[in-house]
C-alpha cells in the first residue's frame, strides 16, 4: 500500500526537478527593438551619412534572413542554379534588399511607428506596423521565422507589396529570356544605380 502512494510522490519530485522551457520571445518585441534602433539612427542629425548607413546596414543584416529570402525570390530557379550562382545571388540579393529597404526608410524624418500586433503560427509569424507620416499611414508588415531564440525577417510587405514576391515575378522573366548570368548582371547594375541615386556608393 505504501508503495502505491509513493509512486505519485516520486513523479511529483521528477516533474518539480525538470527544467522549465522558456517560451520563445515575442516577434513583435524583437521587430520593435530593431525598428526603434533604426529610427534612433535616422533621427540622429549629427551623425555622418556614411556612418549612419553602415549602422543601418548592420541592424538590417542582423535581423533579416537573406538566404531564405534569396531562395524564395528565385523560386523554382533556385534548384537549377549552380552553387556558385546561388552564392553570388545571395550576396547580390542581400545588397539589393538592403538598398531597397534602407533607401525607403531613409526618406522618413519625424514619422512615428505604431505596432499593431502579431499573428503567430508555430515558428512563423507576421508583425503588423504602421508608419504615421502626416496625413498618410504607411502599412508595413514583417514576415518572420523563428531560429533558436531569434525571429528573422524573410519578407517585408510595404503598402501591400511584398518585396520578395515583387522581385520573384521580375526575376522569372529575366531568367527565361537571359539566363541566370543575365539576371546577376542586371542585379549588379541595379545596386549601382540605387547607391548612386543616394549620393554615391557605400564603402
Amino acid at each position: 500500500m505504501k508503495m502505491r502512494h509513493a509512486i505519485p510522490f516520486f513523479l511529483l519530485l521528477i516533474l518539480a526537478a525538470a527544467p522549465v522551457t522558456a517560451a520563445p520571445p515575442a516577434p513583435v518585441d524583437q521587430i520593435r527593438q530593431t525598428v526603434d534602433a533604426v529610427i534612433a539612427l535616422l533621427k540622429n542629425k549629427g551623425m555622418d551619412r556614411q556612418e549612419r548607413r553602415e549602422q543601418l546596414s548592420a541592424l538590417v543584416r542582423a535581423r533579416f534572413d537573406f538566404e531564405v529570402m534569396s531562395q524564395w525570390a528565385l523560386g523554382k530557379n533556385w534548384r537549377s542554379a549552380s552553387p556558385q550562382e546561388r552564392s553570388r545571388f545571395i550576396s547580390l540579393f542581400s545588397d539589393l534588399l538592403e538598398e531597397t529597404y534602407v533607401g525607403r526608410i531613409e526618406d522618413y524624418t519625424d514619422e512615428a511607428v505604431v505596432y499593431l500586433g502579431e499573428k503567430r503560427d508555430g515558428e512563423r509569424a507576421e508583425v503588423e506596423t504602421q508608419v504615421l507620416s502626416g496625413n498618410t499611414d504607411i502599412p508595413i508588415r514583417y514576415k518572420v521565422r523563428l531560429k533558436g531564440e531569434e525571429w528573422f525577417v524573410y519578407d517585408v510587405v510595404i503598402e501591400e507589396v511584398s518585396l520578395v514576391r515583387n522581385f520573384r515575378s521580375s526575376y522569372d522573366e529575366i531568367i527565361r529570356k537571359e539566363g541566370m548570368g543575365g539576371l546577376l548582371k542586371k542585379m549588379e547594375e541595379k545596386i549601382l544605380e540605387l547607391r548612386n541615386s543616394k549620393g554615391g556608393e557605400k564603402g
